[in-house]
């Protein structure tokens, strides 16, 4: 396993985050846990890939790290948590997968020689694994989302003296 290259994929996956971060106008305050999020889950999901596993399950699993690293920063930044987690998985969505098929699809239109075939099940497999990909990336962000979820962040308090205690504010009525 090249560690290097990891960090290197993870650093410039934080950095197209912050770029996502940007492009959907995020408080400035905010872009710096955008960063450590889109490196936190691209981390998890480069080792992974690395370590053997499938890209859909690995997406998934980094997903799943910025959707509850994404609460825990919400609620310490008084930000919503998908301000934190949109722009920080955005660099997951499988550009290549999408790509192959595209081309896949114009080179289905445009050849029908004995290669047929093979160009329909390449593309085919490249437009389910993008498929999977982004259902697994929207389910891994709304996963921590949904079970995390009681009340309205904003109506949370975080009470920090050596440990972190969220409670919910009672409304007044």
């Amino acid at each position: 396993m090249e560690w290097f290259t990891i960090i290197e994929k993870a650093f410039w996956a934080g950095a197209a985050a912050i770029g996502f971060g940007v492009l959907f106008n995020v408080p400035v305050r905010t872009l710096f846990f955008v960063f450590v999020l889109g490196v936190c889950g691209s981390f998890v999901k480069f080792t992974m890939i690395e370590s053997g596993s499938n890209v859909v399950i690995a997406a998934f699993a980094g997903a799943t790290v910025v959707g509850f690293l994404s609460i825990w920063t919400s609620l310490s930044k008084h930000a919503p948590p998908l301000v934190f987690s949109i722009p920080a998985v955005i660099p997951m969505v499988p550009g290549i997968f999408a790509y192959r098929t595209m081309i896949g699809l114009i080179n289905l239109t445009a050849t029908a020689d004995a290669n047929y075939m093979q160009v329909l099940a390449e593309t085919c497999n490249n437009g389910a694994k993008a498929s999977f990909i982004l259902m697994s990336l929207s389910v891994g962000v709304g996963i921590p989302h949904l079970i995390t979820r009681k009340d309205s962040a904003k109506e949370m308090v975080i009470e920090t003296k050596r440990r972190i205690v969220v409670k919910a504010k009672k409304k007044r009525r």
